[in-house]
C-alpha cells in the first residue's frame, strides 16, 4: 500500500444493488484519491459458517451481488477514462461457495443446491482446504468493479456492461490497473463481489465468495474514447497455479458454448472418476481454480475450448 498516501475509507453500509446513474454518491474525491472501500460478499452477508445446503434455496435474488459506492469523480465526464490501480486487498478468512439451482454453465445437469464453507488464513493466504479432497491457492480479487451506465433507471448488477460491473476476471488481484470508460458525469464507482480465488470462467457461477476490504487509487484520462473495459497486469497471473502443471480436457463442435459444456463435464467425470468426488464437489471445484480458455476459433467449421485443471490442488 501507499505508505504516505491519505486513504479514505468507504463502508460497506454504503453499497447498493444494481446501478443506476441517479444514486446520490457517498464521497466525492479528486483524481489521485486513495480509497478503501469495506465490501461485502455476493450474498450479502447471508452464508455464515454456520449455513448448509437448504440455505442456498432461501437466498433472496433481489440483495445479491451489493456493491459499495457510489464514488463521484471530480472532473470526469463522458468520454474520459477512470483509471483503477488496485493496490491491495485484506480478506476475512471465511468464504463459500454454491452450487444455486439454474445458475451456472451446467445448470441443466446440477440442478440441486450445493455449499461449499472455505476458512482460509486471511494473512498467510495458504492454500484453503476443499474438504477432505483438495487444497485451492488463493488470490483475492473484486469480481464487480463498475461505474454508472448513461441509460437511465435502474440496471441488474448481474451482467457485465461497456463500463464494467460484474466482470469476474480473476486478474483484477493486488498490482493490477483497470480503465474504464465514463459515460456519466462524476463516473460513479462501486466495488464489490469479493473473491479469494476463482477460476477463468467462473463456471459454476459462484467463486470462493468472501468480504474483503479493498483499497484503489483512483486517476482521470481525459477525453480518450474507450470502446470496453481494459486492464493491465503488473506480472505473470497465474503462478498461484502452474507449478505442478495441468490435466487438460478438451470441448470440439460448431458452437462454443456447446463446447464449454463439453470440456467441462469432460473434466468433472475425470474428477470423479480418478479422485472419488462427488460430481457436485468437482463441479464447485472446477469454478474455484480451473480455467476455461478457447485454444482454437478459425478452422471451420468446428471450435476448440480446454479446461485446464490444476494439479497443484492435489499436491
Amino acid at each position: 500500500m501507499c505508505q504516505n498516501c491519505l486513504v479514505k475509507t468507504i463502508h460497506s453500509i454504503n453499497s447498493h444493488f444494481g446501478w443506476d446513474k441517479s444514486f446520490a454518491p457517498v464521497e466525492t474525491v479528486a483524481p489521485g484519491a486513495m480509497l478503501e472501500f469495506k465490501c461485502l460478499d455476493s450474498s450479502n452477508g447471508y452464508f455464515t459458517p454456520h449455513s448448509t445446503a437448504n440455505d442456498v434455496a432461501t437466498m433472496s435474488f433481489d440483495k445479491i451481488n451489493p456493491v459499495t459506492g457510489p464514488i463521484y469523480v471530480e472532473g470526469a465526464e463522458p468520454g474520459d477514462i477512470l483509471k483503477i490501480t488496485l493496490d491491495s486487498f485484506k480478506p476475512c478468512g471465511f468464504g463459500w461457495t454454491a452450487n444455486i439451482p439454474g445458475f451456472g454453465l451446467l445448470a441443466d445437469q446440477f440442478k440441486d443446491p450445493a455449499l461449499t464453507l472455505w476458512h482460509y488464513d486471511k494473512d498467510t493466504l495458504a492454500p484453503a482446504a476443499f474438504g477432505e479432497f483438495a487444497k485451492v491457492p488463493l488470490k483475492p480479487f473484486a469480481g464487480t468493479i463498475g461505474l454508472a451506465p448513461a441509460e437511465s433507471g435502474l440496471h441488474s448488477v448481474v451482467p457485465p456492461r461497456r463500463v464494467g460491473g460484474n466482470l469476474d476476471i480473476r486478474d483484477l488481484s493486488a498490482g493490477t490497473t483497470l480503465y474504464l470508460p465514463v459515460e456519466v458525469a462524476g463516473a460513479l464507482l462501486s466495488i464489490g463481489d469479493t473473491h479469494a480465488a476463482q477460476g477463468d470462467g467462473e463456471v459454476c457461477g459462484t467463486a470462493i465468495e468472501s468480504q474483503m476490504d479493498v483499497v484503489v487509487k483512483l486517476d482521470l484520462i481525459k477525453s480518450t474514447p474507450l470502446a470496453s473495459p481494459r486492464f493491465s497486469t503488473p506480472g505473470p497471473v497465474t503462478r498461484h497455479l502452474d507449478s505442478a502443471g495441468y490435466e487438460a480436457f478438451t470441448g470440439i463442435g460448431p458452437d462454443l458454448m456447446q463446447a464449454a459444456r463439453q470440456a467441462l463435464s469432460n473434466t468433472i467425470d475425470w474428477l470423479c472418476r480418478e479422485h472419488h468426488m462427488p460430481a457436485e464437489q468437482a463441479y464447485m471445484l472446477c469454478s474455484v481454480c480451473g480455467d476455461l480458455r478457447i485454444s482454437e476459433v478459425v478452422d471451420l467449421p468446428n471450435w476448440v475450448v480446454s479446461f485446464y485443471f490444476p494439479k497443484i490442488v492435489f499436491a
